[in-house]
Parts: structure tokens; C-alpha cells; sequence
């Protein structure tokens, strides 16, 4: 192996043909769905119970989180996308439904159920700073008529799929089952699976065509203690071997990327965010931007510039956003 061996040649030309064909993808997302709950204010005085900020709410919004986020930025980018997951019988999981509707699109895929809450991640943002976030959810796993559910929808759209994408945010949707059942269908049909993945669950996804954990995720997935030193060419490649997926990209924050396929072929890409304001929901849109390009027959280094410049966008926005083509594009042409 070259020490950082450079990243295959690639025109702006090219990839810019390749987003243009992003409409051509179909996508179904599969995962934690989490309502984004945002409550917008100022803070002038110290509240005189606690030495705690009086945040003067102004406003509220809700926005599509966890997997519904990968979902909307696959919308954004141009992509067609089918949603999967569990929501509550509750206010919340009714809104959520109502929001889909709302974007004329499918809710089959949503499953309602009655003995779990609807997870919401509230945040309290003063200034353009988070003061606070409290979570309301319970992280227990899927009921069995709730997966099978899941598991006869999933079924149905896989022969129409172009890719798959699982938004594991290990809050009970995503089982080993269901990933055995969506990796033999999938495979039947040809059609590829993207993996955000969290630790706890990385075995389940042996054999996937990549999975992206960020830098932390990868160490502890490949085994390696925090005091542990490696590299991450040692990281990738022994997160690969045990995985024996296609592709492991390792998401690195300001260090960009890495990328780690069979026969030692490694390359890092640099990252490209002009000012960061907001990482949430930045490996959304770096799994959203991978299935859509890897669906316009982009290759694995193709995919992934377009996957980094659609990051370093969203990361320049506050609280949970969606990327646009046209910023893709325009950004693409700035870096040319």
C-alpha cells in the first residue's frame, strides 16, 4: 500500500452528468424514524432558581429526522425515495404521518405502534447555539408482528429498488432478522445496500455493499481499544476483513473521508466544508448522496466526492438539513 495514494481522477463534467441521472434512482430507506423537534429563542438574563439560561421561545419547528432525514435529502438531491419504519400512536407519530402526506408521498412503509412512543429529539437553540436537547423514545427492539410488517412492505419494493439504505440509529427498527431477510432479497434482485451503522449492531451487517461509520464508530467496531494506537489505514482495513463488505468509508469530520475496498485500495478525500455550524445529520446526507450516486452507475470514489461535497454543505447549516442538486452542482463548479 502507498501511504495516501491519490483519489482516482474524476471531471466536474462527469460528476455533474452523474447527479443529473439521480433522478433516475429509487431508494427505500429503512430505519429510526425521529421527529427533529426545534425550539428557537433568546437568552438576555440567568434564570434566578438555577444558574440555568431563560431562553424567550419565538418559535418551533419540527423537521424529518434519523432515517425520515436520509429519506428528504434523497428527495432534495432528485432521487425518488420509499420510507420504512415504526412511529407511535400518538400526536407525534400523527404529525409525522401528516408531514409525509403533506410531501404527496407514500406512508405504507410506516408502521404505527401503539406501545412505543414516537421519537422526538427536541432541541433548544439560543442565538444559533444548542442550549439543551431532551429525548423522549424507548430503544427496546421491534415487536415480531412489527417486523414481520416491515419485513412483507420491504419485500414487496425490493424488485423495484435501485438501492437500499439502513439508518441504524439503534433505537429497536433494525433487528439482525430483518437485515438477513433485506440481505438475501437484496442480493436476489442486485440491488445494493448502503449501511449508516452504530456499533452495537455492525456484525449484523456482514457482507453489505458499504457501510459508513464515522472515525470513533470504525475504532470500536474493528476491536481496538481507546488507548490503542492504529492508523486509519489499520482501522479500515480490519473493520472491512471482519465485515467482508465491498466498501467500509469512514466518515473524519475535518479530515474528510476514507475510503477501503478489497486488493489494499485505500484513498482519503479531503474535506470540503467552508465553515461548520452543525454536524447533525451530516452522515444523512453522506449516506443519502452514496445510494443515489451508486445508483446513477457512479463508481465508489465518484460516489463518494459527490457524498463529501454534498456534506461540507449541510454542515454549514443549523440543525437537521437537506443538500439541494443545484448546491451540489454549484458546488462542484467552486472547487473545479
Amino acid at each position: 500500500m502507498n501511504a495516501n495514494p491519490p483519489v482516482p481522477s474524476c471531471s466536474v463534467r462527469k460528476l455533474q452528468s452523474c447527479l443529473q441521472r439521480f433522478s433516475r434512482a429509487k431508494i427505500l430507506v429503512i430505519g429510526d424514524l425521529i421527529v427533529d423537534h426545534y425550539i428557537w429563542g433568546k437568552v438576555h438574563r440567568v434564570s434566578p432558581e438555577a444558574p440555568v439560561p431563560v431562553v424567550h421561545v419565538q418559535a418551533e419547528s419540527y423537521r424529518l429526522g434519523g432515517a425520515a432525514n436520509v429519506f428528504h435529502n434523497i428527495l432534495t438531491l432528485g432521487g425518488h425515495a420509499e420510507l420504512c419504519g415504526v412511529v407511535g400512536a400518538d400526536a407525534d407519530g400523527k404529525q409525522f404521518i401528516r408531514q409525509l402526506q403533506n410531501m404527496n408521498k407514500s406512508t405504507q412503509g410506516i408502521i404505527v405502534d401503539p406501545g412505543r412512543p414516537t421519537i422526538k429529539k427536541s432541541r433548544v437553540v439560543a442565538h444559533n447555539q444548542q442550549i439543551v436537547r431532551y429525548d423522549v423514545e424507548q430503544s427496546h427492539t421491534i415487536k415480531a408482528a412489527v417486523e414481520r410488517k416491515a419485513l412483507k412492505y420491504i419485500a414487496q419494493q425490493i424488485p423495484h429498488l435501485t438501492g437500499i439504505v439502513i439508518s441504524d440509529y439503534a433505537k429497536g427498527m433494525i433487528t439482525a432478522t430483518m437485515v438477513d431477510h433485506i440481505r438475501t432479497d437484496a442480493s436476489r434482485y442486485r440491488v445494493p445496500i448502503i449501511v449508516d451503522p452504530k456499533v452495537e449492531h455492525m456484525s449484523f451487517y456482514s457482507g453489505v455493499t458499504v457501510v459508513t461509520p464515522n472515525h470513533w464508530e470504525a475504532r470500536q467496531a474493528a476491536g481496538l481499544l481507546p488507548t490503542q494506537e492504529a492508523s486509519i489505514e489499520q482501522i479500515g482495513f480490519a473493520l472491512r476483513d471482519r465485515l467482508q463488505c465491498q466498501t467500509v468509508l469512514i466518515t473524519r469530520g475535518e479530515e474528510g473521508m476514507s475510503i477501503f475496498q478489497d486488493q489494499g485500495r485505500y484513498w482519503t478525500i479531503p474535506a470540503v466544508a467552508k465553515q461548520v455550524y452543525d454536524v447533525t445529520g451530516a452522515g444523512d446526507t453522506v449516506v443519502s448522496t452514496l445510494a443515489l450516486a451508486l445508483s446513477a452507475g457512479a463508481n465508489l470514489p465518484e460516489a463518494a466526492i459527490l457524498a463529501n461535497q454534498a456534506a461540507g454543505i449541510v454542515v454549514g447549516m443549523l440543525g437537521t438539513a437537506t443538500v439541494s442538486r443545484q448546491q451540489v452542482q454549484d458546488s462542484l463548479r467552486e472547487s473545479a
